[in-house]
């Protein structure tokens, strides 16, 4: 994947599609080394350009996909060929229907008890086959991890999916990576609340137009408000900001 990854912003982006990408993770199983999987959108950026840690745990991945509309829309401002947005919780929702299909063994990790149990109960409603050889809320104790991350590591699963928000969870991801012998994991923030019907995901048509930020927003204007408003703005000016960089440094080269 190294010829279609590509600098952007802070980071890097892997032009590729969905199916690629899960092409990608198929290859990554069956090699059985542990990677790190991010994706990145507006909100992630922001974050990298003031928590360095961060930014390097990212751009240490060998696997970015381009969650967000932001990042397409930077794409086409700074030249990048970034055709496909390969959405996290869509990702998520299309790992587990091939785990189902073809045998991979899944773990759960991440949000409240009754919520990751009731991701697990839909998904197995929905896959009788599908494989979950663990499932863990994720609320605990500093000194309970060291026993967690033991218990993880002899489920044999192929895959992880995280439901932390950021950067919580690519802290954690990164800080235990090689202790959990598992070969793909995934962060996925708030998806495990969506597909419990916790929270709502925006209609397609709004997806499709970029807007799935705004339909956030309007269901938590006080809470998101920075996220979104202040957030989104900041991410517009840096966008800005590194285009204006390279024009000047084209114009060095020339």
């Amino acid at each position: 994947m190294q010829n279609k990854r590509y600098p952007i912003l802070n980071t890097y982006v892997n032009a590729i599609s969905m199916e690629e990408t899960i092409t990608e993770v198929e290859k990554i199983i069956k090699d059985r080394k542990p990677i790190q999987h991010v994706v990145i959108n507006a909100l992630k950026v922001n974050l990298m350009n003031e928590d360095k840690e961060l930014k390097e745990i990212v751009n240490a991945c060998p696997l970015i996909n381009a969650d967000g509309a932001s990042i397409l829309w930077a794409a086409k401002k700074l030249g990048v060929p970034l055709k496909e947005r390969v959405a996290g919780i869509d990702l998520f929702l299309n790992l587990v229907k091939v785990a189902a299909e073809k045998g991979y063994k899944i773990y759960l990790f991440g949000a409240k008890e009754e919520v990751v149990q009731k991701v697990k109960n839909i998904f197995l409603k929905q896959y009788p086959a599908l494989k979950i050889v663990g499932v863990r809320n994720g609320y605990f104790n500093e000194e309970d991890e060291a026993q967690i991350v033991e218990d993880m590591a002899v489920s044999g699963a192929d895959m992880m999916f995280v439901a932390f928000s950021s950067p919580k969870k690519e802290y954690w991801i990164n800080k235990y990576l090689k202790d959990l012998h598992i070969p793909f994991v995934m962060g996925v923030g708030g998806s495990f609340d969506v597909v419990a019907g916790v929270t709502t995901r925006a209609p397609e048509w709004m997806q499709n137009h970029g807007l799935e930020w705004f339909y956030r927003f309007v269901q938590e204007p006080r809470r998101l408000w920075n996220r979104y408003i202040i957030g989104n703005w900041k991410f517009v000016l840096y966008t800005y900001k590194v285009k204006r960089m390279k024009n000047v440094e084209m114009g060095k080269t020339l």
